[in-house]
């Protein structure tokens, strides 16, 4: 039994790397995509709402996450402003 302080029992299994050619799926919870984007999370859940941004999807049944990828992809189709 993995004692409390072991940071691998909190984490869970070990992670393996992708193999050649082989995409790794990034998720990214609620917190992390408020720091990736500067959004609140009201903001977030409205955009969601007028599908302005990626829904998250299901990790277990009381947690959600977001594609790394999706939220890149939607970052990059912002427009840029210019001052």
């Amino acid at each position: 039994m993995a004692h409390a302080t072991d940071t691998r029992a909190a984490i869970g299994p070990a992670r393996h790397s992708p193999a050649a050619g082989e995409i790794a799926v990034v998720f990214l919870r609620l917190q992390a995509v408020i720091r990736v984007t500067g959004l609140s999370r009201s903001t977030l859940y409205r955009l969601i709402a007028d599908e302005q941004f990626p829904r998250p999807v299901r990790l277990g049944p009381r947690a959600v996450a977001w594609r790394r990828t999706d939220v890149e992809a939607w970052g990059e189709a912002r427009p840029v402003t210019t001052h």
